[in-house]
Parts: C-alpha cells; sequence; structure tokens
C-alpha cells in the first residue's frame, strides 16, 4: 500500500480537500492534518463509504515549531482556522507533546509521529504547491489492514502500553463509521497487545 493511495483516497473527498486547503491557508506554517482525519477517510473508503469530514470529533493539525511552542499559539491558530471555515479544528504543537508523553523533545514532526499511540493515526498529510503530501513514518500497511497496532513507543514497555491502545481500539471502531456493529466494516483488528 502507498502513500500515493492515501493521498487519492483524500483527493477524491471535497470535504477532505476543503480542509485540507484551509489548513494551508489559515494555519501554522508546516502544518499537516492527522489522527482521525486521515484514519477514518481511509477505512471509510476501504468500507465503501464516502470520506465525511462531518463525523470527526476534531480535525488534529499539528506542526512542530519549537521557537514557539505555547498553548496560546496553537489557541490562535484554531480560532483563523475555526473564521475560515466552521470545523473542530485541534492545533497541537509537537515541539511541546514530549513532556506530557514523558519523552525527551521531538527534534522534528517524524519523531513526534513516531511517538504516536497506533501506527495507523500516525500519519499525516497537508496541501502544499498543488498536491497532498503524505507523511507516514511508520507506514501505512496497518492503516490499509485496519489494524489497531500500538506504536514503537507504546508497545508493553513502552509509555502507556497495550492496555491504553486496546482501550482506543473500540473507539476507533466506532469514529470510524459506526463499525462492526452494522456491519459496514470489517471487523477491526488489534495487533501487538500482550494478553
Amino acid at each position: 500500500m502507498s502513500l500515493d493511495r492515501v493521498a487519492s483516497l483524500l483527493a477524491a473527498s471535497p470535504a477532505h480537500m476543503d480542509a485540507l486547503r484551509v489548513a494551508a491557508l489559515a494555519g501554522p506554517a508546516g502544518g499537516w492534518l492527522a489522527a482521525g482525519f486521515v484514519r477514518n477517510a481511509v477505512w471509510g473508503a476501504l468500507s465503501g463509504r464516502a470520506p465525511d469530514t462531518a463525523s470527526l470529533a476534531d480535525l488534529d493539525l499539528v506542526h512542530h515549531a519549537a521557537a514557539d511552542p505555547s498553548p496560546l499559539a496553537e489557541s490562535r491558530y484554531e480560532a483563523a482556522l475555526r473564521a475560515a471555515r466552521p470545523l473542530p479544528w485541534s492545533v497541537r504543537n509537537q515541539a511541546r507533546m514530549h513532556a506530557r508523553n514523558g519523552h525527551p523533545p521531538y527534534r522534528d514532526l517524524v519523531e513526534a509521529l513516531s511517538h504516536w499511540p497506533e501506527t495507523a493515526t500516525a500519519i499525516a498529510v497537508r496541501f502544499i504547491a498543488g498536491r497532498i503530501e503524505v507523511l507516514a513514518p511508520l507506514g501505512v500497511e496497518d492503516l490499509f489492514a485496519m489494524v489497531v497496532r500500538p506504536g514503537p513507543c507504546r508497545r508493553p514497555g513502552g509509555v502507556a502500553g497495550a492496555a491504553d491502545v486496546q482501550g482506543r481500539a473500540g473507539k476507533m471502531a466506532r469514529v470510524a463509521g459506526d463499525g462492526p456493529r452494522r456491519g459496514l466494516m470489517p471487523a477491526l483488528r488489534i495487533r501487538g497487545l500482550s494478553r
């Protein structure tokens, strides 16, 4: 499965393209939409449903700006994004998220994404120079296999461990489109968890 396929699925969704364009215009420099924005679109498409941003609890826009890691800057960006498009924007500067996770400072966005809880959410996209660029430091295989697997830093012995990911897996199944309850999506598979 390729990064190009992720870009193609998002490009086919007018709602996702609109959000990507707004993020590029009103969001922070170097901003990327990530997590459920990408995961839900791909899982929806794999399940035969049109990708939709309306069902997202938030649109996670991430960036890495060590020069201004204040939450106030994030709030300003969220306000600008909401003024441009009334969507549930959530801007997070990954240059400050290491403290929340008990890690040393992240050098850049790639390193920050590598510390995310699940491999299928550690994927970010942005609209730049007329095309969608995809950043997936942990790959896209689990995304296309609809597998919930702890990221390398969350595996047993990692910061949050498997219990955190297992708890989030049920939520992902629901958020991704009513999941197996209605038979719209193949059963989500949980991998890499110790019992």
